[in-house]
């Protein structure tokens, strides 16, 4: 089969069954990372602020500058943060936080300088495309350079998160003061040719058709070849490392309770726009990035959203990689969703769904350091 066009893509997801879609994603899997091992990573996530003037209509974690929840950590407390992790065997964090107009721009470089003074091995991955476009558009500085900056600070990779759906015409419905989807492009495509990586992410299952779900795909793709193109020509460009998929959760949030009419959608007045995704549409989604992203080499799986049963089936649906043991989780839990997993039962998924389970760093590499397996 060659390389599916958008159309393409929308009508085999449309007429193909769940159990065929996966079975050609396991197909494509295989192919491309063997049939014994699947890995995982030893992660903590640290989200250093919930304030955010953004306040995107499907969050439930922000808050005003005001409110009696606000909090920002300190460099002490991100640091302290670290420590269980690198105990248990981990040397990656997911560091983000809302859109706070109150921190300025040394603080993000003291934070990053910090860990990598005490952690020089520590992988540090996060200020996603809108977190550094709100950081340049406050200071006045080009992208690319507050991109620089972050990276000679200790920023390795850059997050794929606040992709939510790349359609702008979406966009200004459940995010309108987000950046848009051509300055997340952009900053994925300075990231990549200051020779910086970075994940790809989408989050499905709230007013967006599957149409718009595969221009999604589509404009991941178009920019993972540009990327890998300027990677052939110099050898030192980044690239997208992985893709992840996740339904919108709908507890504690603005969008969770939204009825009126959505004018992009098409349908009558007054009918209820949301289309949510359960299990089954997320293994299908899943499956569809499989084979839509040729040129991305890992999909991970959403444990933290869909439970461990759901993530051990991802393995069979196009992911070689079950995820993040997740040590902290703050964002999906704030919309009521809170599935936790010790490192051993992480391992088990991999092990019950016939694999091996593999530790992983960020480029999906064995690690040259290892977990404890203790159910801590």
């Amino acid at each position: 089969m060659g390389r599916l066009t958008e159309q393409e893509g929308l009508e085999l997801y449309r007429s193909c069954g769940l159990a065929e879609l996966g079975m050609r994603a396991d197909a494509v899997t295989r192919q491309l990372h063997g049939r014994d091992e699947r890995t995982y990573v030893i992660e903590r996530n640290i989200n250093y602020t919930n304030i955010c003037d953004c306040r995107c209509k499907f969050c439930a974690f922000s808050v005003s500058a005001g409110s009696q929840s606000a909090y920002t950590l300190s460099i002490e407390e991100i640091c302290r943060k670290v420590v269980p992790l690198i105990e248990l065997g981990g040397r990656q964090i997911l560091l983000q936080g809302g859109l706070n107009p109150m921190l300025p721009f040394d603080w993000y470089e003291q934070v990053l300088a910090e860990l990598k003074n005490h952690w020089p091995e520590l992988h540090i991955h996060g200020l996603s495309p809108a977190e550094i476009v709100f950081l340049g558009r406050h200071l006045g500085m080009d992208v690319a350079r507050v991109i620089e900056r972050l990276h000679e600070a200790g920023l390795d990779t850059i997050a794929g998160g606040g992709a939510e759906i790349l359609v702008d015409r979406l966009r200004k419905l459940i995010s309108p003061g987000k950046c848009s989807a051509e300055q997340w492009i952009d900053v994925m495509r300075q990231c990549h040719r200051q020779g910086m990586c970075s994940s790809a992410t989408m989050m499905f299952g709230h007013l967006e058709t599957v149409a718009q779900r595969i221009e999604h795909l589509e404009t991941i793709r178009r920019l993972q070849d540009e990327s890998l193109e300027l990677r052939q020509k110099n050898g030192a460009a980044g690239y997208f490392t992985s893709f992840t998929c996740w339904p919108f959760q709908t507890g504690n949030n603005q969008l969770g309770r939204f009825d009126e009419y959505c004018p992009d959608s098409g349908s009558p007045r007054g009918e209820k726009q949301l289309v949510l995704a359960g299990a089954c549409e997320q293994l299908k989604m899943t499956a569809m990035s499989r084979l839509y992203l040729d040129n991305i080499a890992n999909i991970q799986a959403s444990w933290v959203t869909q439970g461990p049963a759901i993530g051990q089936l991802s393995l069979l649906f196009g992911c070689n990689d079950i995820g993040s043991l997740m040590m902290e989780e703050n964002v999906v839990a704030a919309a009521g969703t809170t599935y936790k997993l010790n490192l051993h039962q992480l391992q088990q998924l991999i092990r019950q769904a016939g694999f091996k389970p593999v530790q992983r760093d960020y480029y999906y590499k064995a690690a040259k350091w290892h977990g404890s397996t203790g159910a801590k």
